[in-house]
C-alpha cells in the first residue's frame, strides 16, 4: 500500500468551524463550536481537509466499489461531477476541538467494466455500441438499446419486433436502417403523435368525455411535455390510457371502455376490519359480569371480616382490592379491539404508474430512512448486525427512495469493517433476492430454513445460482467472524512498528536506552491510519467515552436511473442483465463522545441519527429496527406506508408493527414471544388512540419526532372525554393553540405570520444547523398524502411530485452531517425534552409515543400476513429477568415523572390515558402480590384462614371470579388469534416477574426519585447464529446467579414447608379442621404452578443449582419461620421456651 497525494475537492461549506466554505444553503451557523483549527489560517486548514489516499489492493473482502454504487458514469464524468465517488470511499471524523477530516480511500487497481454501459448494445452476448437515434432512445419507444447489426436482425428475421418491450419497430424501412444513423439523431418533428383510430361504430360511455380537459386552476399541467414524452394525443385511445388490459383487439369493435381514473385514486389503501359482534359483545357482556362480581365480592369481604385473625383479613383484603383496580386498568382499554388490512395493489397503482403528472411511471412514494442501532459488538456480534443490514438493502421498495443509517454507539472498529464486509457482499446478495423473489431476504434465516427452497421458483438457474450465493455467504461468515483476530494482529504489528521508530529516534536525538518509551497501543485500520474511534487500550480520545464522530458513506446514494448487470461470468456469481443492481445508500454512524457530557445511552444515539439523516437524505419517515431484528417480510415498508399516505394519513405520526422473535424454545418457558402484549393489548390500543411506540420495528412520521403538533386534533371533555371538540392546528387565527404548540410552517403560505415566527424559533429548537431548520419543511411537504383530484386536500401534495432524482451527495453536506452530531450540539436546545426521543428514563420509548398521542397524534397497529420484522429474545432466565427489570424500572420512572398519564392533555383518549396509566402503575402491583404469595403459607403455619369459614357465599364468589376470568380468556384467544399455551405462559410470567424484576424495580425507582441515585443497566446480550451441531437452546439451560432470584426461590420453599406443616397438623390434630386446610392448600399449589418453570430453569440441564440459591432461600425461611413461631405461638403447652434437664 502507497500513500499518494492528496485530491483537490471543489465541494465547500459556508461552516465556520468547517475547512469547507460557501455551499449555499448547506451550512450552519455553528458560531459555539471551540475547534483548534481556528489557529490555522484558512489555506492551511483546507489543505488538511484531505490528507491522503490510501491505496489498497483488491481482494476478496475488499472489491473495488462498482459503477452503481460510487454512482458514476461515463455521462457524470463528463459533467464534472465526482462528489458522489469521493464520498463513498471517505471517512468524515470531526468533533469537539477537532477539524473535519475527510480520508480517503481508494484502490490501487481499477475494476473491469463487467456491466453493460448504457450505451452499448442491449442484446446478449454484443459488446456493439448502440444506435442514439430517437433523441438518444434507440429505435423503439421503450428506449431499448440496440446496435445497427442486432436492429437489422430483429426486423429481417425477428419479425420487425423490439427485444425489449416485445411491439413492433413503427418506422421499419428498407434503408437497412439508415434512419437511425449514429451520428445523425433523428428530429422532433419525425415523432409524429399516433392518429385515432376509428370511432364511427363506438357508442361512448357516460364517464368518457372526449373533450374535457385535465386542466383545472389547481394543476398547472404542462400539455406539451405530456404528449412529447408519451407521443400521444388527446381523448380515448392515446397516452391517456395505457395499452395493459385495454385498447385494440378487445370490447365492442375493437374498443374498451376508458378506466375510470377517479375510482382508482379513490380506492383506500387500507380498510379497518372490526371483531365479529357474536364475539365482542359477549366479550364486553362478561367484563361487565366480572366487574359485577367483584364489586359484589368486595363488598362481601368488608363486611364479613375473620374476627379470629384480623391481621389475616386486612392483609388479604388490601391485596385484593388492589388486584381488583388492577385488573380494571387492564382490562378497560381491551374493550375496543380491532384489526386492519392494507391493499398493495392500490399502493402500486397510485404512486408508481404512470399518470398526468408522472408519465414515465417513475416511484412516487417517500423516502424512508432506516436505523439501526448497536453500541456492543462482543454482546451484539456484527454477523448478526450484518444480517439485519443485508435484509434492508434487499427490501422491496424504490431503490432511490431509501437510505440505511447504522449507529454505532462503542466507536468500534470491528463493526465498521463489517459493515464494509457487508456492503461488498450485498453486491451480490441484493441482487439474487430481487431476481428470484427472495423470502426472507436476511441470508443467515433464508439458508437455514428447514423447507424446500424450490418451491415457487420456476427459473431454470435458480439452484446454480443459490449455491454460489450460499457459497459466498459461507467465506464472507468466515471473514467477519475473523475480522477481530484480524484487527489485533494488524494493530500489534503497526504497534511494534512503531516502537522501533520511537526507539530509532531516541537512538538518533542521544537519548537514554534504558528509559522506557510510552507509545500509545492503537488501533489500526487497513489503510494503515489510526482508527478515529474507540481503541482497545482506551487511550485519551479514543474511549468508549471519549472520541470523535465519525461518518462513513459505505454505499453512495444510487442513480435515479435503473441499472442492469452482466452475465455471470468469472467476477459476476449470477445472470444480472434483467435485474436492477442499485444499492441504497449505507451509513456508518459513530457520534462523538467527551467527558463531562451525558450521552443518554440509546435516545442520544437515534436523535443523533435524526439530525445526520436529515441533512444526508431527509426521508420524511423513519423505520428503527434493532440490530437483531430483521425484516423478515420484504414488502413491510409498503405496508406501513399504506396506512401513512392514506386519506387521513397525515394524522399518523408512526406505524408499529408487533415484535415476533425466533431462537425461543419451543415450549417457550419464560413467555418470551409475549403474545398476549403484541397480539391483545396492542390490537386493543389500535381501537383508541393507537398502539404504543415498543422500541424497534416502527415507522415514524419524521414531523412527529420533531415535536409538531398533528394537522388535525381532538380535545375530549366531560365525563370520560364524551364531548369532542376538533381543532385545526394547521390554520392558525381559528383555534387558539396551547402553551406550549409547536406549529409547523407551510410550505407555499406566505400571509401566515405565525408561521414565520415558528420559523424564526426553529434554531433554538433544533439547534444552529440551517441545514437541519430548512429540511424540516420539505420533510413535511414530502410525507403529505395526495392531493384529490377534485382539489379539495388543502395541505396535500401534488401527485408525481417526488418523482425527481435526489440530490446528490457532497462533502459539504457530508461535514455539515458531522457538525450536528458533536458532544455539544443539543446543549440550549429542545433535543430529548420535546424534540426526537425523549431523555430521562430507560424505557425513553414508551415515553416518545406518549409525548406524540399526548399531542394530539395517532398510531395505528399493522399485523401483516407474514411477519413484518423478526428478531431474537434473551431465553436464558437471568437475562430475561433483567430484561423485565429495565422495562419495569422505566415504568416507575415515568409514574413519578410528569409523564404519567394523569397529567395528559384533552387530546389523549380517555381509555388511552386508563393504558398508560397502568404502565406506569403496574410494578406497584408487585408489593401486594408477594405478600399474596405469602398468605398461603401463613393460613397453613397458624391454621387461620382469609375467612372465618369457607361459607357457599365465598365459595359462589370465588366460582363467578375464576369461571368469568376463563372465559374473558377464551374469548380473548377467539378475537387475537394467541393460544390458551400463551396464555397461561403469560400468566405464570406475571407471576415470575412480580416476584422478582417488578419489586426490584419499585426499588430502584424509588431510590431514583428520592435519594437521586442513578440507574445504570447492562445491555442485553444479543445471541449469536449457533454453528452447525450446536444446541440452538443451550443458553435455556445455563443458569446465572441474580438476587433477583431470592425472593422466589423463599416463596416456594415457604410454601412447600407450609403444605407439609398444614397436612401434618390437620392429620394429628383432635379436631381437624379440613375446610382451612383445603383453602390454604389450594392457594399454595396456584403459586407452586404459576413458579413452576422459575423451578425447572434453576435445574438447568442436569438438575444443578448453584448452592448460593439454596443457603439464601433456606436462611430466610428459617428466620421467617422462627419469627412467627416467636410472634405467634402454637396453642397447648407455653413451657416450649424453658430448658430442662433430663
Amino acid at each position: 500500500m502507497g500513500l499518494t497525494s492528496p485530491v483537490p475537492r471543489s465541494s465547500v461549506s459556508n461552516n465556520p468551524n468547517s475547512p469547507l466554505s460557501g455551499r449555499g444553503n448547506r451550512g450552519s451557523s455553528g458560531g459555539r463550536r471551540t475547534s483548534t483549527g481556528g489557529r490555522y489560517d484558512e489555506e492551511v486548514v483546507n489543505s488538511e481537509y484531505v490528507t491522503y489516499t490510501v491505496q489498497i489492493p483488491p481482494t476478496p473482502d475488499h472489491n473495488p466499489i462498482s459503477a452503481s454504487q460510487t454512482s458514476l458514469n461515463e455521462d457524470d464524468k463528463n459533467l464534472g461531477k465526482p462528489e458522489r465517488s469521493f464520498i463513498s470511499g471517505t471517512i468524515f471524523t470531526g468533533g469537539f476541538n477537532s477539524v473535519t477530516r475527510g480520508h480517503v480511500l481508494e484502490c490501487s487497481m481499477e475494476r473491469k467494466e463487467t456491466m453493460k454501459s448504457g450505451i452499448l448494445c442491449g442484446m446478449k452476448g454484443c459488446d456493439e455500441k448502440a444506435m442514439q437515434g430517437k433523441v438518444l432512445r434507440g429505435p423503439c419507444e421503450c428506449g431499448f438499446k440496440i446496435c445497427r447489426e442486432c436492429y437489422l436482425d430483429c426486423v429481417g428475421s425477428g419479425g420487425g419486433h423490439c427485444p425489449g418491450c416485445k411491439e413492433p419497430y413503427k418506422d421499419v424501412n428498407d434503408d437497412d436502417g439508415s434512419s437511425y444513423d449514429d451520428d445523425e439523431p433523428r428530429s422532433e418533428a419525425e415523432d409524429q403523435a399516433l392518429p385515432l383510430p376509428s370511432m364511427a361504430d363506438f357508442k361512448p360511455d357516460r364517464r368518457l368525455s372526449l373533450v374535457k380537459s385535465f386542466k383545472a386552476p389547481n394543476h398547472d399541467f404542462d400539455h406539451t411535455r405530456w404528449l412529447y414524452e408519451t407521443k400521444g394525443t388527446y381523448g380515448y385511445g392515446n397516452a391517456v390510457w395505457p395499452k395493459d388490459g385495454y385498447g385494440f383487439g378487445s370490447g365492442v369493435n375493437g374498443f374498451e371502455h376508458p378506466p375510470d381514473f377517479g375510482e382508482k385514486t379513490r380506492r383506500p389503501l387500507t380498510r379497518k376490519v372490526g371483531v365479529s359482534a357474536a364475539i365482542l359483545s359477549p366479550y364486553r357482556l362478561l367484563v361487565l359480569l366480572r366487574l359485577v362480581a367483584l364489586g359484589f365480592f368486595l363488598t362481601w369481604r368488608i363486611r364479613h371480616p375473620n374476627r379470629d385473625a384480623m391481621w389475616l383479613w386486612g392483609m388479604s383484603i388490601t391485596c385484593e382490592l388492589w388486584f381488583a383496580l388492577s385488573w380494571i386498568l387492564d382490562q378497560l382499554p381491551k374493550l375496543c379491539p380491532i384489526n386492519r388490512v392494507t391493499d398493495l395493489s392500490v399502493l402500486k397503482d397510485r404512486f408508481e404508474s404512470p399518470n398526468l403528472r408522472n408519465p414515465k411511471g417513475r416511484p412516487d412514494l417517500p423516502g424512508i430512512d432506516v436505523f439501526v442501532s448497536t453500541a456492543d459488538p462482543e454482546k451484539e456480534p456484527p454477523l448478526v448486525t450484518a444480517n439485519t443490514i443485508l435484509s434492508i438493502l434487499a427490501v422491496d421498495y424504490p431503490v432511490e427512495k431509501l437510505a440505511c443509517y447504522l449507529s454505532d454507539d462503542g466507536g468500534s472498529l470491528l463493526t465498521f469493517e463489517a459493515l464494509a464486509e457487508t456492503a461488498s457482499f450485498a453486491r451480490t446478495w441484493v441482487p439474487f433476492c430481487r431476481k428470484h423473489g427472495i423470502e426472507p431476504r436476511n441470508p443467515e434465516a433464508y439458508f437455514g430454513q428447514k423447507r424446500d427452497f424450490l418451491k415457487n421458483k420456476v427459473r431454470l438457474d435458480f439452484v446454480r445460482e443459490r449455491r454460489r450465493v450460499k457459497r459466498e455467504y459461507d467465506e464472507f461468515k468466515v471473514r467477519i467472524n475473523s475480522l477481530p483476530e484480524s484487527i489485533r494482529r494488524r494493530s500489534d504489528a503497526y504497534n511494534a512498528h512503531e516502537e522501533l521508530r520511537a526507539k530509532k529516534k531516541q537512538m538518533e536525538m542521544g537519548g537514554n536506552l534504558s528509559e522506557p518509551i510510552k507509545v500509545p497501543k492503537a488501533t489500526w485500520m487497513a489503510d494503515g491510519s489510526h482508527w478515529p474511534g474507540t481503541w482497545s487500550s482506551a487511550e485519551t480520545d479514543h474511549s468508549r467515552g471519549d472520541h470523535a464522530g465519525i461518518i462513513q458513506a459505505m454505499l453512495a446514494p444510487p442513480n435515479a436511473e435503473p441499472v442492469f448487470g452482466a452475465e455471470a461470468d468469472g467476477e459476476n456469481l449470477i445472470d444480472t442483465t434483467e435485474v436492477d443492481i442499485r444499492l441504497p445508500m449505507l451509513v456508518y454512524v459513530s457520534r462523538e463522545k467527551r467527558p463531562g457530557y451525558d450521552h443518554n445511552k440509546k435516545a442520544g444515539a437515534m436523535n443523533s441519527l435524526v439530525r445526520t439523516s436529515a441533512i444526508m437524505s431527509n426521508g420524511p419517515f423513519i423505520l428503527n429496527l434493532d440490530c437483531d431484528h430483521y425484516i423478515y417480510n420484504s414488502l413491510a415498508l409498503r405496508e406501513g406506508m399504506c396506512f401513512m399516505l392514506d386519506r387521513g394519513g397525515d394524522r399518523i405520526c408512526y406505524v408499529q408493527f408487533p415484535q415476533r422473535f425466533e431462537g425461543i424454545d419451543p415450549n417457550d418457558r419464560y413467555a418470551n414471544h409475549n403474545t398476549v402484549f403484541f397480539d391483545v393489548s396492542m390490537r386493543a390500543l389500535d381501537g383508541l388512540q393507537g398502539p404504543m411506540y415498543v422500541g424497534t420495528g416502527c415507522i415514524f412520521r419524521r414531523i412527529a419526532l420533531y415535536g409538531f403538533s398533528p394537522p388535525r386534533a381532538t380535545e375530549h371533555h366531560g365525563w370520560f372525554g364524551r364531548r369532542k371538540i376538533k381543532l385545526f392546528l394547521r390554520k392558525p387565527k381559528v383555534t387558539k393553540k396551547e402553551e406550549e404548540e409547536m406549529v409547523l410552517p407551510i410550505i407555499g403560505d406566505h400571509n401566515d405570520d405565525d408561521a414565520d415566527i415558528e420559523s424564526l424559533l426553529l434554531p433554538k429548537r433544533f439547534g444552529n444547523s440551517n441545514s437541519l431548520a430548512a429540511s424540516i419543511p420539505v420533510a413535511e411537504f414530502q410525507g403529505r398524502p395526495l392531493q384529490d383530484l377534485q382539489g379539495k386536500g388543502s395541505h396535500g401534495r401534488p401527485a408525481g411530485s417526488l418523482a425527481v432524482p435526489r440530490e446528490p451527495l457532497d462533502a459539504a453536506t457530508v461535514a455539515e452531517a458531522i457538525s450536528v452530531i458533536s458532544c455539544f450540539y443539543e446543549d440550549k436546545t429542545e433535543w430529548g425534552k420535546r424534540v426526537g426521543w425523549i431523555y430521562g428514563s430507560v424505557t425513553e420509548d414508551v415515553v416518545t409515543g406518549y409525548r406524540m398521542h399526548n399531542r394530539g397524534w395517532r398510531s395505528v397497529y399493522c399485523v401483516t400476513k407474514r411477519d413484518a420484522f423478526r428478531g431474537t429474545a434473551p431465553i436464558n432466565l437471568t437475562d430475561r429477568l433483567h430484561q423485565v427489570l429495565r422495562w419495569a424500572t422505566g415504568s416507575v420512572e415515568i409514574f413519578f415523572s410528569r409523564n404519567n398519564a394523569l397529567f395528559a392533555s384533552r387530546r389523549m383518549k380517555f381509555l388511552q390515558r386508563v393504558a398508560y396509566f397502568n404502565v406506569g402503575m403496574y410494578p406497584f402491583t408487585s408489593l401486594f402480590l408477594i405478600v399474596y404469595c405469602f398468605l398461603p403459607a401463613v393460613s397453613l403455619f397458624t391454621g387461620q384462614f382469609i375467612v372465618q369459614t369457607l361459607s357457599v357465599t365465598f365459595l359462589v364468589f370465588l366460582l363467578m371470579i375464576t369461571l368469568t376470568l376463563c372465559f374473558l380468556a377464551i374469548l380473548e384467544i377467539k378475537w387475537s388469534g394467541i393460544t390458551l399455551h400463551d396464555w397461561w405462559r403469560n400468566e405464570q410470567f406475571w407471576l415470575i416477574g412480580g416476584t422478582s424484576a417488578h419489586p426490584a424495580a419499585v426499588m430502584q425507582g424509588l431510590l431514583k426519585v428520592i435519594a437521586g441515585v442513578d440507574i445504570s443497566f447492562t445491555l442485553t446480550s444479543k445471541s449469536a447464529t449457533p454453528e452447525d451441531g450446536d444446541d440452538e437452546f443451550a443458553e435455556l439451560y445455563v443458569v446465572k446467579w441474580s438476587f433477583l432470584m431470592v425472593p422466589p426461590v423463599t416463596i416456594m420453599m415457604i410454601n412447600m414447608i407450609a403444605i407439609a406443616v398444614g397436612v401434618a397438623r390437620t392429620l394429628y390434630s383432635t379436631f381437624p379442621q379440613w375446610s382451612k386446610l383445603v383453602g390454604g392448600v389450594f392457594f399454595s399449589f396456584w403459586v407452586l404452578c404459576h413458579l413452576y418453570p422459575f423451578a425447572k430453569g434453576l435445574m438447568g440441564r442436569r438438575g444443578r443449582v448453584p448452592t448460593i440459591v439454596f443457603v439464601w432461600s433456606g436462611l430466610l425461611s428459617i428466620i421467617i419461620s422462627l419469627l412467627w413461631v416467636y410472634i405467634s405461638p402454637p396453642s397447648g403447652r407455653q413451657d416450649y421456651m424453658k430448658f430442662q434437664f433430663p
